[in-house]
């Protein structure tokens, strides 16, 4: 009795199955990328604009759907860099978030005005019964006409609009499927299933996005589609997100290498090639991204964001397709397929191009510059090219690596108050660490520049350049956090140093410098740091001063 219930239990699943395969015509999965949006919300990841744009052109060239460019009233900041990435890009669809609150989809329509048609505002509004009843204090019925209220003044703006019902996993699935009735009634072309806490598990949602799917026509006909953005506080974030494709989702909303809030959000490159290798299991999906972008994309973010990549991380970390057991090593040698389900080059692994050095000129640098997909103006090479002799004078070949890590410290620079005019140091096993470091102060425009000089000791001579820097600029920060990587090959190499530092206000600012001494490169990174927490301090005084 209970053998024969499985079974026609099991048969009747399976020609749903069937059933559903067959409606689900369109099998283009749309990445949505969050990096700029979401991904930034990690602490001690925020971006200036020139950083914010670089990413959202290296997105551009790798053929994301959609890129969801910031939250346009939560900041002037936010704004600018979401109407700036809506004037420049020209293939992505650009999306501004906004609550379903009026001021909100204001500020959002406004920014995304320049991207035109390919403009989306993307509205949220939460819809679980804890977020109901503690952080709103609305029923749901209240609930849903703020949501098709903030849809149609959405759809005043722009004909895309995307709506997520926040904590939608911790939604009861009755209520999720009246409000994403409702949304689409109200004019969203795409409905977004947020696991805002990392809450579900790849069963349950999957039969939660079949069930939303099969209850709302308008996901069946095409007229609208689901979106997942899934969490990855337990992990799951990756593996949610494909469970919601099989079952009917046609974008995902993702992050390059899974940064975001807490333990991040689902990792583009992982959703990307599990869908590009396993085409056994995603049966005809299929997505616009170019994967042979994506190590170069992960490394862009990675130190323009300040949050490094974990060496065992998924297709883009170091480790990803090093092999150091004999046996592998020895099946790798014979078949690479023995131990490798991906060609590393396709992803974007490889050697780098034909290195330059010390005599290669400023049209060799510009060409390079442009291979690998800068845009910089005549000013921007110039300084380029100035810190390229400086680091050819020190080192033999200077690498792709190396280049971009001089054009990313040039992009992370903001309005110079200090800039480092001479290092010293004195340091080893049986002396006090002395540093003695030299800064000029940016003067206006009738005054020149003024030259600054003190000493400073410490645990070791990057302690002691700090403080040193400290005394100078009459500023002092708490070191949060310091990492040091070697960009290229070689004992030359450059050395590139990330800071995180507190300056007593509570709030992590990222610092960055590059050089082939880690004492300097130290140094930068940390005046880097100063002159951000400077160049916000003088914004915010600003703001006061007008309001």
């Amino acid at each position: 009795m209970a053998v024969g219930f499985f079974l026609v239990r099991t048969r009747h699943h399976r020609q749903r199955e069937i059933k559903q395969t067959d409606r689900m015509k369109n099998k283009r999965v749309l990445i949505f990328d969050t990096t700029l949006r979401d991904g930034e919300q990690c602490p001690g990841a925020s971006m200036n604009l020139r950083e914010k744009l670089e990413i959202a052109r290296q997105l551009e060239r790798l053929k994301v759907d959609v890129v969801e460019a910031g939250f346009p009233v939560i900041s002037e900041g936010d704004f600018t860099a979401v109407e700036a990435i809506s004037k420049e890009l020209k293939g992505p669809t650009i999306a501004g978030l906004a609550r379903c609150v009026s001021g909100d989809i204001d500020a959002a329509g406004a920014a995304v005005k320049p991207a035109g048609r390919r403009g989306r505002i993307h509205v949220f509004l939460a819809t679980s019964k804890i977020h109901r009843e503690f952080k709103l204090g609305k029923a749901e019925d209240e609930i849903v006409r703020l949501a098709v209220k903030g849809v149609k003044q959405a759809k005043g703006y722009v004909d895309d609009v995307e709506f997520s019902p926040e904590d939608a996993s911790r939604t009861e699935p009755e209520f999720l499927v009246r409000i994403c009735r409702a949304a689409v009634d109200a004019g969203a072309t795409t409905v977004n299933i947020p696991d805002t806490v990392g809450w579900t598990v790849p069963n349950e949602f999957e039969e939660l996005i079949r069930q939303l799917y099969e209850s709302v026509p308008e996901f069946q006909s095409g007229r609208a589609i689901i979106s997942v953005h899934c969490h990855n506080d337990l992990g799951l974030a990756v593996a949610n997100s494909l469970a919601a494709v099989r079952a009917g989702a046609r974008q995902v909303e993702c992050t390059m290498n899974g940064i975001g809030e807490r333990a991040g959000n689902a990792s583009l490159e992982e959703i990307v090639m599990a869908l590009t290798t396993r085409k056994d299991v995603f049966r005809g999906f299929k997505c616009g991204v170019k994967p042979k972008e994506i190590v170069r994309t992960s490394r862009l973010v990675a130190r323009l964001s300040g949050l490094s990549v974990q060496r065992s991380k998924a297709i883009v970390g170091e480790n990803a397709f090093a092999h150091s057991s004999g046996i592998h090593q020895d099946g790798i040698l014979k078949k690479r397929e023995t131990y490798e389900i991906m060609d590393p080059v396709k992803v974007g692994w490889g050697k780098t191009e034909l290195p330059l050095t010390k005599h290669s000129g400023r049209a060799a640098v510009l060409s390079r510059l442009k291979h690998l997909g800068f845009k910089m103006t005549d000013d921007d090479v110039s300084a380029i090219f100035a810190r390229f002799k400086e680091i050819g004078d020190k080192k033999k070949f200077v690498y792709d690596d190396d280049l971009a890590a001089l054009v990313e410290g040039h992009i992370t620079i903001v309005p110079e108050t200090w800039m480092l005019e001479y290092l010293s140091v004195s340091s080893g096993s049986s002396t006090v660490p002395t540093a003695t470091v030299r800064l000029s102060r940016a003067g206006s425009k009738e005054k020149e520049a003024t030259v600054y000089q003190d000493a400073g000791v410490g645990d070791g001579p990057v302690d002691a350049a700090l403080k040193a820097i400290d005394r100078l600029t009459k500023v002092r920060g708490r070191l949060k956090d310091f990492s040091l990587r070697g960009v290229s090959q070689g004992k030359d190499a450059l050395g590139e140093v990330t800071v995180k530092a507190d300056f007593g206000d509570g709030n992590l600012v990222t610092g960055r410098g590059a050089s082939t001494d880690i004492i300097e490169a130290s140094a930068r990174a940390y005046l880097n740091a100063v002159n951000r927490f400077l160049n916000a301090k003088q914004r915010t005084g600003k703001r006061k001063a007008v309001s």
